[in-house]
């Protein structure tokens, strides 16, 4: 066989590349075994970080080792790790190393998931994940989707396939609905008056009467109601939308229930959050993230639709030079599944996780993020110096200090930050600032809570 790399500009010896790739394999087995012993987040000096990892263009070849090396003593570390057992801001990334195993796989062999004529096992291989994870979640059979980078994507590309099937209307969401879904409408030419905030109630839910009544409202002004976005568990506090209801009112008036469960949806995997999320199977469409709670590496979300070839209606292009490319019955094209054409695939690291684990496992590591936040609202009832603000709700719990202000709870924050013994997120609920853990990490312990409620404490 001929030496490729001999006349290859960008060639490398074989046996180099092995040695670089074990090298390569061996930092991410370590940081899986010792990540915990390091920081949950830490960030650098903007201009320390560009001294050390810019300079001038490289005119030269350099070595390839001493650059894998910078990557992870500079790059690498200089992050929010969202693996970490004590990384509860915002919502975590607790990534597994089959996952990992398949993006690599993915990776090393350039694969493509756009066409099924340049990529049908890869294609085949989404076509299974999005059949498997549509019945761990209890999705009705039927359901089509496509994976893309994450909810923000996944969102857009769910609405502009409501709106390209129902036509312009209204789009109702509530003052809980992340903030992502408001830029994503406002970007496919909403306009103002097309988007309706709702109020949600006193446990941050928004409620099937609140919808009812605007989309009366509005039908008796004139207007033409269209979407109802509602949400499988808030960013802010974990709440569930009365999704059932709402579905209710959502057929009673012919309009599309969009479902955001970027973080929440997993929680069906389980018994005690499919009870949560009930009326979540009738959506029209839902989004989830797998790289959350499904313990995914990022990126990966999914979008799914309830009726076949939705997306495909909404997406589907077949310019001059792909008039060459002819689909057989069962064969999909992903690139006209949503707005990206060439996309990697996103379905390996999910295909491996569920072969190498099995649902059995995945259900009880999402049921575990659940008991972790209750365990968390037991630990801070017990302590006279926190006040739980809402309960433990699909992982998360919020809490905050009598007498502390904003700037405390921040202070509290960057505190612990710097310390860099864990990572939580301050928010603000109906005004009040309050303190957010989200546990979804099955790797998190009991102790890793009470000694960041400690640090907490003790930080003002």
């Amino acid at each position: 066989m001929p030496d490729h790399a001999e006349t290859d500009a960008l060639g490398m010896p074989v046996d180099e590349m092995r040695a670089l790739g074990y090298w390569v394999v061996d930092r991410v087995v370590e940081h899986f075994r010792d990540g915990a012993d390091g920081p949950a987040i830490s960030s650098g000096d903007p201009a320390e970080l560009r001294e050390l990892l810019g300079g001038p263009l490289p005119e030269q070849p350099g070595d390839p080792l001493v650059a894998l090396r910078t990557l992870l003593d500079v790059a690498l570390q200089r992050m929010q790790h969202g693996d970490h057992p004590r990384y509860f801001a915002r919502v975590p990334g607790p990534s597994s190393y089959a996952g990992v195993l398949g993006e690599w796989l993915g990776t090393g062999f350039n694969a493509l998931a756009s066409s099924w004529g340049g990529g049908a096992g890869p294609a085949t291989v989404e076509l299974v994940v999005l059949d498997w994870l549509a019945a761990l979640l209890g999705l009705p059979s039927g359901a089509e989707g496509v994976i893309v980078s994450g909810g923000s994507l996944a969102n857009m590309t769910a609405l502009a396939a409501a709106r390209a099937e129902r036509g312009a209307g209204i789009a109702y969401l509530s003052d809980q609905t992340h903030a992502s879904i408001r830029r994503a409408l406002v970007a496919l030419g909403f306009a103002a008056d097309e988007i309706r905030t709702l109020a949600t109630d006193e446990l941050m839910r928004l409620r099937a009467t609140t919808v009812a009544e605007a989309v009366a409202a509005d039908r008796r002004a004139g207007r033409r109601p269209g979407i109802v976005i509602g949400t499988a568990g808030t960013t802010n506090t974990g709440a569930v939308d009365e999704l059932e209801q709402i579905a209710s009112v959502c057929a009673s008036e012919g309009l599309w229930l969009h479902v955001d469960g970027a973080y929440g949806a997993p929680a069906a995997a389980c018994d005690a959050g499919r009870a949560v999320l009930a009326g979540m199977e009738l959506a029209d469409s839902l989004v989830m993230d797998p790289h959350k709670w499904l313990f995914a590496p990022y990126d990966a979300g999914i979008v799914f639709v309830r009726r076949a070839g939705t997306l495909e209606r909404a997406f589907s292009m077949r310019p001059e030079y792909l008039a060459d490319v002819q689909l057989a019955p069962g064969t999909v094209d992903f690139g006209n599944r949503g707005l990206e054409l060439s996309r990697r695939t996103r379905a390996f690291k999910l295909w491996m996780m569920l072969r190498t684990y099995g649902a059995q496992s995945i259900r009880a590591a999402v049921r575990r993020g659940m008991e972790l936040a209750e365990i968390a609202q037991r630990l801070i009832d017990a302590d006279p110096r926190w006040r739980c603000v809402t309960p433990a709700q699909l992982g998360i719990v919020t809490f905050t200090r009598d007498g502390w202000d904003a700037a405390d709870h921040a202070a509290a924050v960057a505190a612990l930050t710097a310390d860099g013994y864990a990572a939580v997120t301050s928010t603000s609920l109906r005004g009040q600032p309050a303190l957010r853990l989200c546990t979804i990490n099955p790797r998190t312990t009991e102790a890793d809570i009470a000694g960041t409620l400690g640090r907490l404490a003790r930080a003002r």
